[in-house]
């Protein structure tokens, strides 16, 4: 039997999503054991696009630097490619403003001072630069604590392919990696057979720090605000969507 978003809609992504509440009422957090987290070392923190490391992992950027460790930013697009149609930027234009964003974001977490590597790969098109992204990674990882990357089953093309390249990397440098997912959140549903629960693990988030990742989100407005009028410069991450990576707990796969 084919899932409700397949019989609807031929990318999960643009389906309904699911309510945040559904989300907040489920009682498999209690199940997850809580990640630790490097006591020292750099931390590489790999993201697709411009504003997925804050969405998935901006919490737990905070709390690394908040714990003295050094953290390494690496955007593998410059997410050009959000609003293809715009009336109202180019995607040249519009891959300065969130490289922009990325840094006001990495600014409101507390995190000026993290290195920040744009790769430049063409936005939705990760996947047929996979093996020169992994080689770029190895060399980044280089002596790294950790490495964290968007989970390889989000249903999205850049966030599978970017996951991949990140454990190929990881491998080959010795260094630990571990998953996050974004729009997971949105097409999936608590206890999802279709999601490695058993493979996760939370991140807990003081109030604080909360705050931070929300200011920090706040600073993608090419993402969450609408560029224009126009429906194709409508908001990627409307305030339903924004819930799901504005709790207290940030979840890694790995």
């Amino acid at each position: 039997m084919k899932a409700r978003y397949e019989e609807e809609h031929a990318d999960p992504i643009q389906a309904p999503g699911t309510d945040e509440r559904r989300w907040r009422d489920w009682q498999g957090w209690h199940r997850m054991p809580e990640y630790e987290l490097p006591a020292a070392g750099r931390v590489v923190v790999v993201a697709a696009h411009p504003d997925d490391e804050v969405l998935g992992m901006g919490g737990t950027i905070a709390l690394l630097v908040d714990a003295g460790l050094a953290v390494t930013v690496v955007s593998a697009t410059d997410g050009e490619g959000s609003h293809p149609h715009s009336t109202q930027v180019t995607p040249g234009r519009l891959a300065a403003l969130r490289a922009d964003e990325l840094r006001e974001a990495l600014r409101a977490l507390g995190a000026n001072r993290a290195e920040v590597v744009r790769l430049g790969l063409p936005d939705t098109r990760v996947a047929e630069h996979e093996d020169r992204l992994a080689g770029s990674l190895a060399e980044v990882l280089r002596g790294a604590a950790l490495c964290v990357a968007p989970w390889t089953g989000d249903v999205h093309a850049d966030h599978e392919a970017v996951g991949r390249a990140a454990l190929t990397a990881s491998r080959a440098m010795s260094v630990p990696c571990r998953l996050y997912p974004v729009w997971m959140w949105h097409w999936a549903e608590p206890g999802d057979p279709r999601v490695p629960w058993e493979q996760a693990a939370r991140i807990t988030l003081p109030a604080a720090v909360q705050a931070r990742k929300a200011a920090a989100v706040d600073r993608f407005a090419t993402q969450i605000r609408p560029l224009g009028p126009a429906p194709q410069d409508r908001a990627v991450l409307p305030p339903e969507e924004l819930a799901h990576h504005l709790r207290g707990w940030e979840v890694v796969f790995g």
